[in-house]
């Protein structure tokens, strides 16, 4: 008896390594995946301008880091005691205009460096509505007055020209370049449950219209993985809308196993074994027998960060 619709990956038309070097950018969802990355001490940025939602804001980021023009004061907006910029997470907002530009444009300049070298560009896009405040789509409204804000829905023709135009760049800046988007699977309750399906789809038209058009563009199935196959609430946190650890771990094992081979997926093992042993608390923390295990796990820690320089 099958009691789940399992969702068919095809084979990946390219592979992850040790040896490449990784930008994840988007949703909240894209810092799960990111953050598994990381343990699993890959090469990877995650979501350097903060979590972004739509495709525009993600588009406008990269666009930034490819034009090399810096933040201004004109982009920040002052409210609340703290000075925000339109384009980045509330991370970036302080007291002083001066602290939120040295901010975003050190993260600027850090990562036109980063992406000369990515090979492999992880997008998770995770809504089709956008808020424009005079013309110009932003990341993050920062709590301000809603008319001062124009909500619209971006269109497929508008997502598809934008990111054509942007991927082109993308690949004159790094031929090499291997771009893998996914769509998360958190629902955006806020929109209504119609509102939220009309806007996946739009990103998923998108997205396959792309890899269409693109032989270094592929989508991984994550939205699917947890709609169509989990498909049940105890796969979800407590607000009914976010992915559950468990749920992430699931989607994680299987983004590995369609982009890792076997010797890949062996150091990834062996990577997380290490952080499990570092992350472990000891009942007894200051006795002799946890100092040696605490000591052994750095050492092991090294002599895998070490492998994984060398191959």
């Amino acid at each position: 008896m099958q009691l789940t619709t399992p969702v068919i990956i095809p084979p990946a038309p390219f592979g992850i390594s040790y040896s490449d070097v990784m930008m994840s950018m988007g949703s909240c969802f894209s810092d799960n995946i990111g953050r598994c990355m990381k343990n699993a001490l890959f090469q990877i940025e995650v979501n350097p301008w903060g979590i972004l939602f739509n495709p525009a804001s993600i588009a406008l980021a990269l666009q930034r880091v490819l034009d090399g023009t810096s933040y201004v004061e004109s982009d920040l907006v002052f409210a609340n005691g703290l000075w925000h910029s339109l384009a980045h997470h509330g991370s970036f907002s302080c007291e002083s205009a001066e602290e939120t530009l040295s901010k975003a444009n050190e993260t600027l300049q850090t990562m036109q460096a980063h992406l000369k070298k990515t090979n492999r560009l992880l997008l998770t896009w995770g809504t089709s509505w956008v808020y424009e405040r005079n013309g110009q789509v932003v990341a993050n409204c920062h709590k301000l007055p809603s008319q001062q804000f124009v909500r619209r829905r971006m269109s497929v023709e508008e997502i598809v020209g934008q990111y054509t135009v942007l991927i082109q760049r993308l690949l004159e800046w790094q031929p090499s370049l291997k771009i893998i988007f996914t769509v998360s699977p958190i629902r955006h309750l806020k929109d209504g449950l119609h509102e939220n399906q009309l806007s996946k789809a739009t990103l998923l038209m998108a997205v396959e219209t792309l890899c269409e058009q693109f032989s270094n563009v592929t989508y991984f199935p994550a939205y699917e993985l947890v709609l169509d196959e989990l498909r049940d609430y105890r796969f979800y946190d407590e607000d009914m809308m976010h992915p559950s650890a468990q749920a992430v771990q699931y989607i994680w094992e299987k983004f590995c196993a369609t982009y890792m081979d076997d010797s890949t997926l062996a150091l990834v093992e062996q990577a997380e074994c290490v952080l499990r042993k570092l992350h472990h608390r000891p009942l007894y923390p200051n006795s002799p027998q946890a100092k040696e295990f605490q000591k052994q796990a750095v050492l092991e820690a090294g002599r895998i960060q070490e492998l994984i320089r060398n191959l």
